[in-house]
C-alpha cells in the first residue's frame, strides 16, 4: 500500500476571529502578565452568558467549514452580526465596541502578522505530523477515502471542544510547537 494521504491547511478567518473575542474575555478575569492576544483596555459588553454561547457559535461554525471549507471567509463577513448578536449585549456601546473589534481583527489578520503569520510558522511543523499521519496510516493499513482539512488557530480554543471530527481538525499555534508529536495519534481518529 502506498501513502494516499492528502492535507489542505488553511488559517481560518472565522474560527480565528471567535479566538480573538474570547481572548477578549478572558483578559476580564487574568492577571497583567498572563493576558492573551488581543488586550483591549476597554471594558466589552459581553453577555453573561457568554462561554456557552461561544461554545455553541464555536461548534455550529465548526461544522459548517468541515461541511464546506469554502463558507469560512463568507462567514466571517456576510455573516458578522452573528458574532455580535451571540455573543455581546446588544445595545449602541457594544455594537459600536463590536465594530472596533471588527475591524482591529480585521487589519491585524491581513497584515503579515495575522494570517499569512499564523500558516508560515506551522508550515515546517505541519510537514512533520503529515509525514507522522502518513506513517500511522501505512501501519495501520488504512486509506483515506478523502482529504483531511485542517484549521489553523493562532491560540488555543479554551472555551470550547476543539477535538478532530471526520476528515477535519483545528490546530493551534501551540499545539504545533509544543505537542507535534501527538497531533498524527489525535488525527487518525478523524480518519474513518
Amino acid at each position: 500500500m502506498e501513502n494516499s494521504l492528502t492535507i489542505t491547511m488553511e488559517a481560518t478567518h472565522s474560527l480565528n476571529f471567535l479566538i480573538y473575542i474570547q481572548n477578549i474575555f478572558l483578559n476580564k478575569t487574568r492577571s497583567k502578565s498572563d493576558l492573551k492576544f488581543p488586550y483591549m483596555p476597554a471594558e466589552c459588553q459581553l453577555r453573561e452568558d457568554f462561554d456557552v454561547r461561544f461554545r455553541d457559535l464555536w461548534n455550529d461554525i465548526s461544522e459548517r467549514i468541515a461541511d464546506d471549507p469554502s463558507q469560512d471567509q463568507s462567514i466571517l463577513i456576510e455573516e458578522r452580526n452573528l458574532f455580535y448578536q451571540t455573543l455581546f449585549t446588544e445595545n449602541e456601546d457594544s455594537l459600536l465596541e463590536f465594530d472596533l473589534i471588527y475591524k482591529s481583527f480585521g487589519a491585524w489578520w491581513r497584515s503579515l502578522a495575522g494570517g499569512f503569520a499564523v500558516e508560515i510558522c506551522m508550515g515546517e511543523t505541519l510537514d512533520k505530523v503529515y509525514r507522522g499521519l502518513a506513517d500511522l496510516l501505512l501501519e495501520k493499513g488504512i486509506k483515506p477515502r478523502k482529504n483531511l482539512y485542517l484549521n489553523l488557530i493562532y491560540d488555543q480554543c479554551l472555551l470550547a471542544d476543539a477535538e478532530p471530527s471526520s476528515y477535519y481538525a483545528t490546530l493551534s499555534i501551540e499545539d504545533g510547537f509544543m505537542r507535534y508529536k501527538e497531533i498524527p495519534g489525535r488525527l487518525l481518529h478523524s480518519i474513518d
